[in-house]
């Protein structure tokens, strides 16, 4: 069984508990409201990162996140 780690609205600070529990995770979702670009490569330290862009990511390190996707664990659709 994959653990899957799911997060959104840091807003650019990324508290060290958020990132003590999801230290172990397999896959990492962001769900938006990312704040910074850093974000998501701290979090990508920690396992593979899928995210979708909040309505708060604005700037050209927002523009390479997408709005919306489709992710797949097993056989499993989220």
């Amino acid at each position: 069984m994959s653990r899957i780690g799911l997060i959104s609205d840091t807003h650019g600070l990324l508290r060290p508990e958020a990132t003590a529990f999801l230290r172990g995770c397999d896959a990492i979702i962001h769900g938006g409201d990312i704040g910074h670009a850093d974000i998501l490569q701290a979090l990508a330290q920690i396992a593979p990162v899928t995210a979708v862009r909040g309505n708060n990511d604005t700037g050209a390190w927002a523009e390479r996140v997408c709005e919306t996707e489709l992710v797949k664990f097993s056989d499993t659709w989220l």
